[in-house]
């Protein structure tokens, strides 16, 4: 009987009882939309980060994470890979091995990371292959194929089969070096990447440095959620293979990142309380305006009979009802919204010098998970009974003679 009293005191004022409606609907859709279009940062930041750069884990030894010299191998690093790889819940793993170099034209010259890798491995744990703007991924033909990016080529003003020479440290302090000839020219999200790395096959490097060996080991799993248990696994395989070896997950290799995943949760809920807030205002002043022109009723419902607590009983549910009414047409558009931009994407491609300082792609894909909707809903309802206690005790304070003799 309360609730459907409820119902249709709360509608006798359509048009008043819309505007506020509205204005939660609006609201709501605003604060979800930029919710979603901060995860999708962080969402970007992180992809990218563990698909270009960390992967889920990586293996080096500490002396070549203090300082990366050519000669900090790890002890038996290949038969290391081929045990990692017969590893339960491992999708793939690659070895590399780098020297920080010269790459010269014969234009120009610039310091950058060489990095020797296994082309069928390496295209399982990083999408270079689907990023080639120009020429070829490096395979097992040609002599000394070299991958650079779009950056690295305008500034040394190369194209596909132009000739460079790397030069680097060897482990005797002696400058080693060849000549290498681009195969392909790759762009990825990340302008730091970009700028600063170089491809070649893992035995080419070997031999010009006259070494075998490798100096990091990537992995990517299966399951990202089993990530510290996947380390602490591998950990207690890495320490049969050297004491040194350190094995790190992304979030210790990119702390910053992981510390941006954790405060979005309190960004998001920071924006969630200011429109809450607002929101909680503008239900009280509603309620308010309705209580007051309806004294006498109450004044006559107490009068008869009808208790105290279910006249308080009465507006709690009306204001529930309003505050319910305006999250599910707010979370239904603002679900409705998320979800065509996670298809389609937005695009920042106006901003892509500055977003790849940062490792984001340039079609942003929002993300609202069902917890928060859930969040925000229950967010929202507790708000608006809360929002009801006053303007029900205002009424309550009343006598029932004096709330009839009330003039509106």
């Amino acid at each position: 009987m309360l609730i459907k009293l409820a119902w249709r005191n709360l509608w006798r004022n359509k048009l008043r009882t819309s505007i506020i409606v509205g204005a939660m609907m609006f609201g709501l859709v605003g604060v979800i939309a930029m919710m979603g279009f901060m995860t999708g940062f962080v969402d970007s930041m992180v992809k990218n980060a563990i698909r270009w750069q960390t992967s889920h884990i990586q293996i080096q030894t500490e002396p070549f994470l203090r300082n990366p010299e050519i000669g900090e191998l790890i002890p038996n690093g290949e038969v290391l890979t081929d045990k990692l790889k017969q590893l339960e819940g491992v999708e793939s793993v690659s070895s590399r091995f780098i020297a920080d170099g010269m790459i010269a034209s014969a234009r120009s010259n610039r310091g950058v990371r060489i990095n020797g890798i296994d082309s069928k491995d390496e295209s399982q744990i990083t999408p270079l292959t689907q990023h080639i703007t120009h020429g070829e991924w490096i395979d097992d033909n040609g002599r000394n194929p070299i991958l650079v990016s779009e950056r690295m080529a305008q500034r040394l003003t190369l194209r596909v089969g132009s000739k460079v020479v790397l030069t680097f440290t060897d482990v005797d302090g002696q400058v080693a070096g060849a000549a290498y000839r681009v195969k392909g020219i790759f762009k990825t999200p990340s302008s730091v990447l970009d700028d600063g790395n170089v491809f070649v096959r893992k035995e080419d490097l070997q031999k010009t440095a006259n070494m075998s060996g490798v100096h990091e080991v990537a992995l990517l799993l299966n399951d990202p959620n089993t990530l510290e248990q996947q380390q602490r696994r591998i950990d207690s395989l890495a320490s049969e293979y050297g004491q040194q070896l350190k094995v790190r997950n992304w979030r210790q290799i990119q702390p910053i990142l992981s510390t941006m995943m954790k405060s979005m949760d309190v960004s998001n809920q920071v924006i969630l309380v200011i429109f809450v807030v607002a929101m909680m205002f503008g239900i009280i002043n509603i309620m308010l305006m309705s209580v007051f022109e309806r004294t006498q009723e109450f004044g006559v419902l107490m009068a008869v009979g009808m208790q105290k607590h279910k006249v308080f009983s009465l507006i709690i549910l009306e204001t529930s009802m309003l505050g319910m009414t305006g999250a599910v047409f707010g979370i239904s558009c603002s679900a409705l919204l998320i979800n065509i931009l996670n298809s389609t994407g937005i695009s920042l491609a106006s901003m892509s010098d500055g977003l790849g300082a940062y490792g984001i792609d340039t079609l942003l894909y929002p993300r609202v998970s069902l917890f928060e909707y859930q969040m925000i809903f229950l967010t929202v309802l507790v708000a608006s009974v809360l929002a009801a206690v006053y303007p029900a005790r205002q009424i309550l304070k009343r006598r029932p003679v004096d709330a009839m003799a009330e003039r509106n």
